[in-house]
Order: C-alpha cells, then structure tokens, then sequence
C-alpha cells in the first residue's frame, strides 16, 4: 500500500530530506519513501519509483511530499509521525547555546561577518536567482542544486568570471577550499597540489589518493559537470585555472573531468598553454592525444592522475608512479588468480557504483580486459540500459543517477537500495564478480560497515562461487577512519584495493581468467 501526506508550502533543502528519508526506509515494515519537494522534475523522476501518487500530481513546487510504501497501514502511520518528528526538530545550537537562524541571505551576510562563500542546497528553480543575489554581494558560490536551467549557469557564470568569484556548480558536490571539505569531500592534507574538477567522486578519489600517498592540497575546485559541455564552454574550469596559476601555494595543477565536447576541448588545451605550472590532466573516455606543450602530462584514470602529481609535487621522476601502479597490478595478478579458480558456471561482473565518476572510469579499464559493459551512464549509448535494475552481461550502474536518489538520500548516505542490489544480483547464476565503491568523508555514511557487511555476507552465502572486489575512497582523518572501514571489509571477504582504478582491474582479470578456464 502507498500513503501520501502533503505539506502545502513547506520548504526544506535537499540534504535535509535525504536525511528524513534514510530514517523513514530503516522503519520496520516500510518497503520505500520519498520525501521530495514536489518541483515538476522530482515528479517525472519519481515515476520511475512507483510512489508518484494523484495527490503528488496535484502539489506545486513549493508543497513537500511525503509518499510511504508500507506493509501495513500501522507501518505507514508511524512512518509520516517519524517524519513529522524529524521534519520539526529545531535546528542544533551554537556552542554558545544560542540558537542562530537568518531571517535571509542580507541578515546572513551581517551576522556572519567576514564570510565570503555560500553553499546554496535549495530547489533549482529557485537556486539560480539566490546565487545570482549571492554574487551581487560579493560572496563566491558552491550551488549543490540541480536542475537549475542551463541559461542560468551560464549567466551566473559570466557574472562570476566578471566580479573574479567562484561559482561553482551547478550540481557541484565537491570542494576543498583553503583546507575546508565542502559537501561530499574528504579530509586530506595540505599542500602544493590544486585540483580542478567537473567530477564529484573523480575529485574525491585524486585528493585522498594524493593525501594518502603523503603529498597534498592546496585547493579543489569543483565546477559541476556541464562545465564542459559545448554550452557552458569550461567556463568554470579556466577560470579556476587562472585562479590556481595565480596561487602561490599551489605549484601543480590537476584536471579532472569526463570527455568535454570537442570545441570545449579546445578551449582546455589553450587554458592550459597559458599556464607556466605543471599540469596533469584525466578525461576519462577520452583525452588531449598529443603533447602540447612541456610540462604538460595526461593520463589514462583518476589514479595514474593522482600519482603523477604526487611525484610532481614532490620533485619525484614520473617513473615512481609506474612503479606503484606495477606493485599493484602485480598484487592484483596473483588475487586473481586465487578467485579464478573458484569459477565454475559464473562469468559476468556487476559494478555497483555509488560515485559516477567511477562508472566512467570503470568502463575505460574493463573495456580491455572484458569488452563493453551495458551501463545506466554508458561512455558509449549503444550500451544504455534500457532498465538499469534488471542488469544482463557485464554491467555497471551508478546508482547516484536522478532515477534512484529522488524521494531517497544519495547512496553514498543510504547503502539500503545498493544492499538490495548486492543480495539481488549475487543470487544469479552467471554473477561471477561483484565491483563496489566506498566513498568516505563527511557527508558520507558514517557507519558504513554497519549498513553494507550484513548484505555482503548474505552475498556470499547465496553464490559459493562469488568474488567482492572494493575500493574505499578517504583518509586516516576522515570521520570512518578508512583503514578501520578496509580492515571491516576484508574481514567479511571482500578483496579490497588501493583505488577504483586498482579494483576494476582486479575484478576484470578474475573474469578473463575465469573465462579460459
């Protein structure tokens, strides 16, 4: 049964609800919630779901929805009076045990004097015109909303680049700035390595490879990824550029992104020969082929990326970066070999990716050791799937795409709906290999080896023959402590790696030595 419940005129963020709708999921006999503002875009997502009811239909942009799936209607009821509870908590207080709440962004801007960036997480029809208001004070800008109209990136853009601020986004949900995570972001230690990026988890990925290898950053800028879309030109990106070139403190600069269009691509290559600094650049999928000018050094995933900056920054030869990725492909070899022989009648991989930017880069290795892999985020649309639940072959999905997080927290907050999957997909048959991703960091789960063990050893349980190969993106700092998180992981069974880069290769050479056998 669906229950709906809505709220006329009751305006929350984003980030609020995907906390509220976590809550509601982990209520016993509640099969899925959503908790949306009901924005014409949430509603053509959330069909896909099955929770889109009449009442919804009816609501307008500024009504929040609350759908309930239950078991039962006693199930149902106690989840809307959770939601009540959560929805009506009072915001937490300052240490001086004041609360603080603005009465708006002027108010804002007086009481917290001195500040000079804003983080806007509302709905993005309204997003646009209270960062456009942001910039006029003077305030660079981190817009974590989606679905803001591509003319007004644009625009607000080009009011950035003329007043020399950031704007950042949209759908940028990553940054480093002056030491600070912002958003989905790690704690990593300072240093003389800036990063620019148009990818969320490729961000993320890099600066806690960088940190863990013992170098650091001075800054990382995201830029959201329609950056480099013919439309948008990288505008973004060049102008971090510029800022980075002109920072003292950072002394090599690192590109991150998925394959810009061709002419933006241009616009990129001619950034980067203004620029006097080393500069090593990842475009996953695709990539700048020649040399073009020295001091310039591309690379094939976010983990070839991060070592070479490392050695640049640290004044090491290039050649040390060959050597750490051979040490792991070495290590990588005889696993697979130990988990190849295990396979009798199961040949396909899953990749169960909460970060997208891994989905790309997953797509770029497994390609040549197992050919094209069926995506939800395919680098190729010959190899779209047509229904990104019922998976066939080899296939990654990211399951941060808008058709699963409308109405539920991001998985990289909720694993429940990837624990479906993991239990799920390890029942059939033919599922050899099973690829994840763990994202650490503050905005993350904070307890991720409560939520994803159980499902992984059920995994095992279901399929003998199964492999789990992960990742675990964060830092000794971070609030998990990641080698707590690896030490949990492989404690249950999972074979994890030193970055995605690693694990895919890993888990593409347990299926081609499957396959000879």
């Amino acid at each position: 049964m669906i229950k709906t419940i809505i709220k006329k005129g009751a305006y929350f963020d984003s980030v609020s609800l995907m906390q509220v709708a976590k809550k509601l999921n982990a209520i016993s006999g509640v099969i899925d919630s959503a908790v949306v503002m009901a924005t014409r875009e949430n509603k053509g997502i959330i069909r896909a779901s099955g929770l889109l009811t009449p009442e919804i239909l009816k609501a307008g942009d500024s009504d929040l929805a609350i759908a309930v799936s239950a078991k039962t209607p006693a199930a149902a009821n106690d989840a809307f009076a959770a939601a009540e509870e959560l929805l009506n908590k009072r915001p937490s207080q300052s240490a001086g045990g004041a609360e603080r709440k603005a009465a708006g962004l002027a108010d804002a801007v007086r009481t917290l004097d001195g500040a000079n960036l804003a983080v806007i997480s509302v709905a993005g029809r309204f997003a646009g015109a209270l960062a456009a208001e942001c910039l006029e004070k003077d305030l660079n800008v981190m817009l974590f909303s989606d679905n803001v109209p591509l003319e007004t990136e644009i625009e607000l853009k080009k009011t950035a680049i003329k007043k020399g601020l950031l704007m950042m986004g949209p759908d940028c949900g990553t940054a480093i700035i002056n030491g600070a995570p912002i958003a989905f972001a790690n704690s990593v230690r300072r240093g003389n390595i800036g990063v620019v990026s148009a990818a969320g988890t490729g961000l993320q990925e890099v600066t806690t490879l960088i940190s863990n290898e013992g170098a650091g950053i001075s800054q990382a800028i995201g830029t959201g990824g329609r950056d480099v879309k013919l439309e948008v030109g990288a505008m973004g990106l060049i102008q971090a550029l510029e800022m980075l070139e002109a920072d003292p403190a950072t002394e090599v600069l690192l590109i991150v992104s998925k394959p810009p269009h061709p002419e933006v691509l241009k616009k990129i290559i001619a950034g980067i020969k203004k620029t006097k600094k080393p500069v090593v650049a990842v475009l996953l999928g695709g990539g700048i082929k020649e040399k073009i000018r020295e001091g310039f050094y591309p690379a094939k995933t976010l983990e070839e990326a991060a070592y070479k900056a490392v050695c640049l920054g640290k004044g090491w030869k290039l050649l040390k970066a060959k050597e750490i990725i051979y040490d792991m492909n070495l290590k990588a070899e005889e696993l697979a070999k130990r988990e190849a022989v295990k396979k009798d009648r199961s040949r396909c991989l899953r990749g169960l990716f909460s970060g997208g930017t891994f989905v790309s880069e997953s797509q770029v290795i497994l390609k040549g050791l197992i050919g094209n892999l069926r995506s939800n985020a395919p680098l190729d649309k010959k190899w779209k799937l047509k229904n990104s639940l019922q998976l066939s072959g080899h296939a990654v999905i990211d399951l941060g795409e808008d058709e699963f997080t409308v109405g539920r927290p991001h998985p990289m907050i909720d694993f429940s709906l990837r624990n479906k999957m993991i239990i799920s997909e390890a029942k059939k048959p033919e599922v050899s290999v099973l690829l994840l991703d763990v994202v650490l960091g503050y905005g993350s789960n904070l307890k991720p080896l409560e939520d994803i063990v159980p499902a992984i050893t059920e995994a095992f349980l279901r399929n003998p023959e199964l492999s789990v190969v992960a990742s675990v993106t964060g830092t000794e700092a971070d609030p998990q402590v990641r080698s707590k998180v690896v030490k949990g992981l492989e404690t249950a069974g999972v074979i994890v790696m030193p970055s995605n880069a690693g694990a895919c290769r890993l888990a593409g050479e347990i299926i081609r030595l499957a396959a000879k056998r």
